[in-house]
């Protein structure tokens, strides 16, 4: 039982000690540009697929309902 508390108590010190550091360098947050434009690329791309596959079933909707 000493042996564990003992290594609960070097945890939690470890713990303390890696989020004081953390809090002396926070993190910004920014995002990288270029992560913005592979996002918008992404997004922009699936809504054309998608538009794209929607204005195909429009039209050819008579077609396929004998499928």
């Amino acid at each position: 039982m000493k042996y564990t508390a003992l290594r609960s108590h070097r945890a939690v010190r470890r713990l303390a000690i890696r989020l004081k550091e953390a809090s002396l360098q926070p993190d910004r947050g920014d995002i990288s540009i270029t992560t913005v434009i592979i996002w918008v690329a992404a997004v922009t791309g699936a809504l054309a697929i998608a538009g794209t596959i929607a204005v195909v079933i429009a039209k050819y909707n008579l077609s396929l309902s004998g499928i």
